[in-house]
């Protein structure tokens, strides 16, 4: 302690001169706050600084990669746009075959209700028609006895009496001739026997016009010949075989002498 500061604080005790000299110099150097709050600042600029070097190219490096997001969302978008409208499309297709479905089965369903609604008149009526269809007769001159037919000065329509078959009743044993019930195709066949000295000639007549010709002859011993032909005939057509003037037919219980024919298929 100076010679001064014993003279100032003389009559106290070192304890007490120490706790003043402490109490001044706090009171003539005061903590120095700002200078403390500048360091702090400086420091903290300069962690700052350590830690973000350049926020600003970080911001252009955030951007950019912003503006690429944005670019693969519009793709996204414009991809999504395309799918929907190929969607509605095959929406579109679906409800147009659901629909063509929808009237098939309809179609169906009516058809079948047709033909439920068939009654038992209109059934019998078709199997009628069918019926109509079968047309067929085969018949010879005679059944046992022998017979000779000719010669004479003009032709004459052969009647067969012996009737084989005769489904559908077109074909009269009565007059040798038959008679179409429905237009159609049919076949005809004639098969004739005779003795020789005399000749034996035969023809298919339509509707009073020769059509085809069984014909046979020779000094002696059996004579025979055939024919045949399809005609297509109207409604109420007939057909029949003639004897030529002339010539001599024989028939007896092995019928030689034949006429048949029968539809081959109806026509429109």
């Amino acid at each position: 302690m100076s010679v001064v500061q014993q003279q100032v604080y003389g009559g106290l005790n070192e304890n007490e001169i120490s706790q003043q000299i402490s109490s001044e110099n706090r009171r003539q150097n005061p903590p120095q706050t700002d200078t403390l709050r500048a360091e702090a600042s400086t420091d903290s600029q300069q962690y700052c600084h350590l830690c973000f070097p350049d926020i600003h190219a970080a911001l252009r490096e955030l951007t950019a990669t912003v503006t690429e997001q944005k670019g693969n969302i519009r793709e996204l978008t414009a991809t999504v746009t395309e799918q929907k409208g190929n969607i509605r499309e095959l929406t579109a297709t679906v409800t147009e075959q659901k629909e063509n479905i929808r009237e098939l089965r309809e179609e169906l369903k009516k058809k079948n209700e047709e033909i439920s609604n068939l009654t038992l008149s209109q059934v019998e009526e078709l199997r009628k028609e069918n019926r109509d269809r079968e047309i067929a007769f085969s018949a010879s001159m005679v059944q046992s006895a022998d017979e000779y037919i000719g010669p004479f000065t003009t032709d004459i329509t052969l009647i067969y009496r012996n009737v084989f078959t005769n489904i559908g009743n077109a074909y009269n044993p009565i007059t040798g001739i038959f008679t179409a019930p429905l237009k159609g195709a049919y076949m005809f066949r004639v098969s004739v026997f005779g003795c020789g000295g005399t000749a034996v000639t035969v023809s298919i007549v339509k509707n009073g016009e020769k059509v085809v010709t069984a014909y046979d002859e020779q000094p002696q011993n059996a004579l025979n010949s055939s024919n045949g032909v399809v005609l297509i005939l109207e409604v109420g057509d007939v057909v029949y075989v003639r004897l030529w003037s002339g010539t001599r037919i024989i028939d007896n219980k092995n019928k030689h002498s034949t006429f048949s024919g029968y539809l081959l298929f109806p026509l429109r």
